[in-house]
């Protein structure tokens, strides 16, 4: 049945807005009037996919935020639990929801369901909101029958991924602060401070040092090139970017990023601890673990590890055991393979990659608290340098004025 956002006016002349759901756009009239409202405006709420099964465009920034997504995942599981049938929980969050999009997209899910669609279903023709494993999970809930269960793992899955991504994001929050005010401060001591004071001196034909003559054809190549030099590392970006759409490239590159100092250990943590993570969510959540293995490849961001997993998984398929596949390639850390086989063990895999997870986490917040560390002195000390540089620059000509005059 379609959903209807509608804007209508009560007796009192106090205007009211909601969602319905109704066969058409007159009957969603119809039923607005014998509530006692005059409707204004009944617009119908349309799905992402269009007849032919296409996802439709939608305009910038239309799409669940992180947060969004882990207080509506912990919103349902909440209701299920609380022993709401599905209909009546989508109801209660339409009532809750505040964006405008939310809403819309609630309404539009809700509708679906009502028709007869599974949760999965619906939620599978809403890509962009909704990832992969979300929807395997949804649909393995609702296959052993524990949807509102499920849900709360997921939830709790979110949320961890949530802080997890805040923790590294506000680690590098100050070094790129201190980044972008030491080149602004740089480009305008060289652009207009050097230029005017060291002019006095070129005036006086006066033979100037070897750091302020270096000082001032930087200064000269910045101001008339430095647009250039801008636009050229915007476009060596770009094509840098293109040129990794070639997977050979692409794999090359990831498979680097693995062993690369200091940054190699943060790149295998961060995909590590997201692999155990929805290993363990889907294999706790009743799914297969072939389908788990692929669900949780499909979640690294690096090419070169996917392809670890991937033949991890065939080795599985094979009747090889999972500690003793993901074993046999290299990247994962012996302290992941050592859970695994305990939790194979003692039939407990999905608490022992929770306890794998965690600890990968807290490996990989201690590596991004390293590395921004790090940086921040680093930073300080190369812009103390540089104007360092600059300070002696503009003095030295004063000093050998002054030892003139004496």
């Amino acid at each position: 049945m379609p959903a209807f956002r509608y804007e209508a006016a009560d007796a009192g002349g106090a205007t009211k807005k909601g969602v319905l759901n109704s066969d058409s756009a007159r009957s969603a009239r119809a039923e607005l009037r014998a509530q006692g409202l005059v409707p204004l405006k009944v617009d119908l709420i349309a799905t992402q996919v269009d007849a032919s099964g296409a996802t439709r465009s939608r305009g910038l920034g239309e799409r669940l935020s992180a947060t969004e997504l882990a207080l509506f995942t912990r919103q349902l599981a909440s209701l299920l639990e609380a022993g709401l049938p599905l209909e009546q929980a989508f109801t209660a969050l339409l009532e809750q929801a505040e964006r405008p999009y939310l809403r819309d997209l609630i309404a539009s899910v809700r509708s679906e369901v009502i028709g007869g669609d599974s949760l999965s279903a619906v939620l599978g023709r809403h890509p962009r909101d909704f990832a992969e494993i979300y929807r395997a999970l949804v649909a393995s809930g609702e296959q052993i029958g524990q949807l509102s269960r499920v849900l709360s793992r997921l939830a709790d899955y979110i949320e961890r991924r949530n802080a997890l991504v805040q923790k590294v994001r506000l680690a590098f929050t100050y070094p790129a602060i201190v980044t972008v005010v030491a080149f602004s401060i740089v480009i305008f001591l060289l652009t207009y401070v050097v230029p005017q004071i060291v002019s006095v001196f070129a005036n006086t034909k006066q033979k100037l040092p070897i750091l302020t003559v270096i000082m001032l054809a930087v200064s000269d190549f910045v101001r008339h090139y430095g647009i250039v030099v801008a636009i050229a590392l915007i476009g060596a970006w770009v094509m840098w970017r293109r040129a990794l759409q070639n997977p050979a490239l692409k794999r090359r590159w990831h498979t680097w990023l693995l062993t690369a100092p200091l940054y190699g250990k943060f790149e295998r943590s961060l995909n590590t601890s997201r692999f155990a993570s929805t290993l363990a969510i889907t294999t706790g959540s009743g799914v297969p673990i072939l389908r788990a293995l692929e669900t949780s490849r499909d979640t690294l961001n690096n090419v070169a590890m996917r392809e670890l997993v991937e033949e991890a998984s065939d080795a599985v398929r094979e009747g090889v055991s999972l500690a003793r596949a993901l074993s046999a390639q290299k990247h994962f850390p012996p302290m992941l393979i050592h859970m695994i086989r305990a939790g194979e063990i003692t039939g407990e895999l999905p608490a022992m990659l929770d306890r794998a997870a965690a600890a990968q986490e807290s490996d990989l917040e201690r590596r991004t608290l390293t590395i921004a560390g790090l940086l921040e002195p680093a930073l300080i000390l190369a812009m103390g340098v540089v104007v360092l540089l600059i300070v002696l620059a503009v003095l030295m000509p004063i000093i050998e004025i002054n030892q003139l005059v004496r």
